[in-house]
């Protein structure tokens, strides 16, 4: 398969490398980007045809995947439905609904939309994806293969899911970062160095994770594990409930999920 991307900036590149590293054939990805130096480091570092502009010869792939601000997709929509044919598009910018797509590019009907998050650059993404019927099951494993390159795909029934997707996976990377954040500053100030402040957060959040996920226990058990009576843990789960840090964090979510409803009733809009 054929794959030609649209916007070469971090997650195209990133689910470049992931294709390139499952052995898929360089000849056979190819970049559409207008910025002369992102065109170079994707032709030096993947060694991949790049062109300068959307034309009849960057879009023949079987493949198109727009990985474009969600502001400059009319644009590039406008630009592509003359070349369109019979490709699958794939379409990774935040917020844009299908059928708004899909009228953008003249009533067009193979599309996949995905919502993927940051850890994809190091090969350890998730990805939302939501197909609406017309798109059948050859287009839905090529867009899975695509989107698994760069690590778990999920797929949705409903589209209105992509907007808890993206609250919970999409931003959900910025959460785990703003948790590491504080218990840097808090091993600070309990007298430790950056650097030891640093590695024991990092690798004690690593190690919890890879534990969540290899364990067939829910990560309520696992917490009880951990947290004896009387103990250190206790105390400080208690000091996080009496904060009512539970429910901040799922307001925050909601809050996130509602904004990607507005965004793309914003972007949507003729």
């Amino acid at each position: 398969m054929n794959i030609t991307f649209i916007g070469g900036g971090n997650m195209a590149s990133a689910i470049i490398g992931g294709l390139i590293r499952k052995r898929w054939p360089r000849k056979a990805i190819r970049v559409v980007e207008i910025a002369q130096a992102a065109r170079q480091r994707l032709a030096h570092e993947f060694k991949v045809k790049t062109h300068a502009a959307l034309d009849g010869d960057a879009a023949k792939g079987d493949c198109i995947v727009l990985a474009v601000k969600p502001q400059q997709l009319r644009e590039v929509a406008a630009a592509l439905r003359p070349h369109l044919a019979s490709q699958l598009i794939v379409t990774i910018a935040a917020g844009i609904r299908v059928k708004d797509l899909s009228r953008w590019l003249g009533g067009y009907p193979r599309i996949v939309r995905v919502m993927p998050n940051t850890p994809a650059l190091v090969h350890a993404g998730v990805s939302g994806l939501y197909a609406p019927a017309a798109v059948g099951a050859a287009d839905r494993t090529a867009a899975g293969k695509v989107l698994g390159a760069v690590g778990g795909v999920l797929w949705l029934e409903r589209e209105e899911d992509l907007d808890a997707v993206t609250a919970v996976s999409g931003s959900g990377p910025a959460y785990v970062f703003y948790f590491i954040e504080a218990l840097e500053r808090a091993a600070r100030e309990l007298g430790l160095s950056a650097e030891a402040a640093h590695r024991l957060a990092i690798e004690t959040f690593a190690g919890a994770v890879k534990l969540a996920a290899q364990s067939s226990d829910a990560p309520e058990t696992l917490r009880g594990r951990v947290t004896s009576k009387g103990g250190t843990t206790e105390r400080a789960l208690r000091s996080m409930e009496g904060e009512r840090v539970k429910e901040a964090i799922v307001r925050a979510v909601r809050a996130a999920a509602e904004r990607s409803r507005e965004l793309g009733d914003e972007l949507g809009k003729d």
